[in-house]
């Protein structure tokens, strides 16, 4: 069986959280597009052009263990924006999308370019303030010295770029399911986008 879902939103909305739990649920495989960006980000910090890093990427770059901190968060969003990077990983995104067995990707641009005619589209999303708490816990806990504004700063910084970008700017595709988690535990949230998966599967049996 082939069943893709394509889970979109900004960063710390969830979605990492929420794409693996679903794909744990149903036994699909998964894929965080995110990481790909990240890993190529790694490597423009290290000296290497953007789109030869993105054309040349393995995947043993993504296993590399410093993807999570700041500076590579914000490298990701700004290589992101190039068309050639988004073009070099495309290919690699639609034929995950494909697999035998059922595929969630989540990302910034699932279910608008990579995936447009994915069985089931969630976009995940929070306030960007609850968003920074989330994103500073976990900087915190791992020793990073932000602080709660410099987070918030580059929260709202990045959600401006990957929205304001030409090339596959982050929007919700039109029949996207809205999962807003401000409010939400991640067994609510996770909860909700399992219902909605769920409702999509039913109707593609």
């Amino acid at each position: 069986m082939i069943f893709c879902v394509a889970i979109d939103g900004p960063a710390a909305a969830g979605k990492g959280t929420i794409s693996k739990a679903v794909a744990a649920y149903f036994g699909f495989a998964h894929l965080d597009t995110g990481l790909l960006y990240r890993a190529v980000g790694k490597r423009v910090l290290d000296g290497l052009d953007p789109v030869a890093a993105a054309r040349t990427l393995t995947a043993q770059d993504l296993e590399a263990g410093d993807l999570r901190t700041s500076a590579v968060a914000q490298a990701a969003s700004k290589v992101a924006v190039i068309a050639e990077v988004r073009a070099a990983l495309v290919t690699f995104q639609r034929e995950f999308a494909r697999r035998e067995g059922g595929a969630v990707l989540d990302g910034r641009d699932i279910g608008t370019v990579i995936c447009p005619d994915a069985d089931a589209k969630l976009f995940v999303t929070a306030s960007a303030e609850t968003r920074a708490a989330r994103r500073f816990k976990e900087l915190s806990g791992k020793g990073q010295p932000d602080t709660y504004d410099q987070v918030l700063a580059d929260v709202k910084a990045r959600d401006a770029r990957d929205a304001g970008r030409a090339e596959a700017p982050m929007v919700a595709a039109e029949d996207a399911a809205l999962l807003d988690t401000s409010t939400l535990s991640i067994e609510e949230a996770v909860a909700q986008a399992i219902a909605i998966v769920e409702k999509s599967r039913s109707s593609a049996l």
